[in-house]
């Protein structure tokens, strides 16, 4: 294994963008014949090398910050294949691909995808700076000295003996943040990214209906957890790893970072930036629709960012979406490589892999264990079914349904045991928690596939109120499973027009100036969306809502929206809904 390490002041490989063209570089080519069969998740050509080589190395940027870079190339007999081929690369948050860098130990999934350079492929890791083995402090969480770091790193890949000047990228969670954020740059040289469970909206994704509740606050990580991950060749004893380190030190901690933006348009001096817009792939939708880079979207049902991968597919057209049955960056039972590699083949070497006449959409249904396909979100054939609250609980069909007004407690010690920990954080239901409404059991199977609307309205008698709402499945044992879910602050309930496409969500600005603080027991009315879902509910099994108004995953409460009850209120004056996309059989 060769090292390329070069540190201080003497020249490192590769180092200096070139910008505009690379010589020997060449677009994809004219569609060629599959070399093998090309189905969805099953696309599996043979094999043109058996083994890679590494090499691991620094390259410095403009300002003179150094990056870490792994390079993985097609190998023969102990040496690298000579010849130049497309490159794929990850900008993660290590080049060594750790554990804890944002894509985990799954199988056959993201962190797999270095394997294709046994099918002519180069494949790069590249730290991020202020992150892994790389120099730098990271201001923020995709910032754009980040998306200008991308664009050179981009320049220099197409620009190596190795590279003949096509490029991929590959992420999820903050990787896949990182690889749609490639895109916002617009190098003539990236063709194709394939990027799963990110954020369109740094707002509408981090504090989700203006409420800071999620299970993580991105990449943060002492000197001793940087100090265990593996050096760069060449700095076995790790005194450059000391020094990057050290400077990653300087960041703005993300969640001191995120808990001093309470509203879309909060100014971070920490950062001297309104974040929330500078670190959003939607503030550079244009850009990425100019860039002509193909996408290709990996969702989970049960996943924090579900929705935000539908809302890209919306505002960039072409893009492809895949949607399983799967937590944040997981992708079981599927061969989610394989389908990695499919879209590669086609973008970066030409190759007709039948993803073009594929339907745009593919989708996971929970309860019939089928792959389903779409052209179009949301479904045509799913219609809005709205579920009045009644005394009676939830009825449908209701013309004038009966007045309904019940306060239940909040309870903000509670905990969710079967919740599990870090990304895999759910919410869950708890019995006497909340207010719990249910229909009569089903006489035949339903099935909701897209986004469910609130429509409700709610007293307290405190400033602000944060109000969640879980979509359930209630089995005749009464056994009991949270399906989906939705919230939002009461003081930031004013609509407005959103700034892109939306599958017909109400969407809340929640500018400063927008909040609207609660009167003692007015009323007030809150409209929002539940993340999407493709559910069916057996026969026999009931469909219930429960309210309540705190979450296991809140994180810095705002005392002026912790009431000691909430009113659930529903009459003539106000009348009280949720709306379900009930799939037509």
């Amino acid at each position: 294994m060769r090292s390329v390490f070069l540190a201080g002041a003497m020249l490192l490989a590769g180092a200096g963008a070139v910008v505009g063209g690379v010589a020997g570089a060449q677009a994809p080519a004219t569609l060629a014949p599959a070399a093998a069969a090309s189905s969805f998740g099953h696309y599996q050509p043979p094999k043109t090398y058996t083994s890679q080589i590494k090499q691991s190395f620094y390259v410095r940027m403009r300002d003179g910050t150094r990056l870490a870079v792994t390079v993985a190339r097609p190998a023969v007999d102990g040496k690298p294949v000579e010849g130049r081929f497309p490159v794929i690369w990850h900008h993660t948050l290590s080049a060594t691909q750790e554990a804890a860098d944002g894509t985990g130990p799954r199988a056959a999934g993201f962190r797999s995808i270095p394997g294709l350079t046994d099918y002519g492929y180069v494949v790069v890791q590249v730290a991020r700076r202020g992150n892994g083995q790389s120099f730098g402090t990271m201001r923020g969480y995709h910032e754009r000295n980040e998306d200008a770091d991308a664009y050179e790193m981009i320049d220099w890949l197409a620009d190596q003996p190795w590279s003949n000047g096509i490029v991929g990228q590959y992420g999820c969670s903050n990787t896949g943040d990182a690889a749609v954020h490639a895109m916002t740059g617009g190098n003539p040289h990236l063709k194709a990214v394939f990027a799963g469970c990110f954020s369109w909206n740094k707002y509408d994704a981090m504090r989700r209906g203006g409420i800071f509740a999620q299970w993580g606050t991105g990449p943060t990580r002492s000197i001793e957890q940087d100090m265990a991950i593996t050096p760069i060749e060449g700095d076995e004893n790790k005194a450059l790893l000391r020094k990057a380190a050290e400077e990653h030190q300087r960041a703005t901690p993300l969640f001191e970072l995120w808990k001093s933006l309470p509203y879309r348009d909060s100014w971070a001096p920490s950062v001297q930036s309104n974040f929330w817009a500078e670190g959003s792939a939607s503030s550079y939708a244009q850009q990425m629709r100019r860039s002509g880079t193909a996408l290709y979207v990996v969702g989970g049902w049960r996943d924090e960012l579900r929705d935000q991968g539908l809302i890209t597919f919306l505002n960039i057209p072409g893009t492809h979406i895949l949607i399983g049955d799967w937590l944040h960056c997981q992708n079981d039972g599927f061969g989610l490589v394989e389908e990695a590699h499919r879209f590669f083949d086609r973008h970066l070497k030409g190759i007709d892999t039948g993803i073009d006449r594929d339907a745009p959409i593919h989708y996971f249904t929970v309860g019939t264990g089928e792959w389903r396909s779409a052209t179009q979100w949301p479904l045509p054939q799913a219609a809005q079914t709205i579920f009045n609250i009644t005394p009676k609980g939830l009825e449908t069909g209701v013309a004038k349904p009966a007045p309904f007004k019940t306060s239940f407690p909040v309870d903000y010690t509670i905990t969710c045991p079967e919740g599990g920990s870090g990304s895999t954080v759910q919410p869950c239901h708890l019995a006497g928690k909340g207010l719990s409404l249910s229909g009569k059991p089903l006489t035949a199977p339903v099935e909701v596939t897209g986004h469910g609307l609130a429509d409700v309205w709610i007293s307290a008698e405190t400033p602000d109120a944060n109000l969640f709402l879980l979509l359930e499945d209630v089995a005749p044992d009464g056994n009991i499973k949270v399906v989906t879910e939705g919230r939002l602050k009461a003081s930031l309930r004013k609509l407005d027009k959103a700034p892109w496409a939306l599958p017909g969500l109400p969407w809340h600005r929640a500018y400063a100036e927008d909040e609207q603080l609660l009167k003692p027991g007015e009323p007030v009315r809150l409209q929002f969306d539940l993340m999407p879902t493709s559910y069916v509910w057996a026969k026999g099994h009931k469909i219930q809502f429960t309210f309540t108004g705190s979450d296991h995953r809140e994180r810095a409460r705002n005392g002026n929206a912790q009431p000691a009850a909430i009113t659930l209120i529903s009459n003539a004056a106000h009348p009280s809904s949720v709306s379900l996309p009930i799939v037509k059989p």
